[in-house]
């Protein structure tokens, strides 16, 4: 592959994830919202996280996959659970990676 084309397809790149951040950033700098705007916009992470999540959890080897033995998926409602109850990313990922570990070494969902 020619190093111009990879050089402007980096660019390009670069530019399409920077803009979307640049944009708001720069029209809304010194204003404020209103507050329903404010509750909106801080749906909106989660709402992206579910989108990518939630398919990787139910679905295992192009089906949909609610049982037993889909480790993933336990492990993700351990995850939630603590992410509920204690509100510590720290946590919340220490304990969806450690059952993930665990539920692998003893051959759960293999």
């Amino acid at each position: 592959m020619d190093q111009t084309l990879i050089f402007w397809t980096i660019a390009g790149m670069a530019v399409v994830t920077y803009l979307p951040r640049l944009l708001p950033t720069l029209f809304l700098s010194g204003r404020t919202l209103r507050p329903i705007i404010v509750a909106w916009l801080r749906l909106v992470p989660p709402a992206v996280l579910a989108a990518m999540l939630v398919p990787s959890l139910l679905v295992r080897e192009e089906q949909f996959n609610l049982g037993h033995d889909n480790l993933f998926l336990w492990a993700a409602l351990f995850a939630f659970a603590v992410a509920w109850k204690w509100k510590s990313l720290s946590a919340t990922v220490m304990v969806g990676m450690g059952l993930v570990a665990l539920g692998r070494y003893l051959g759960w969902g293999m």
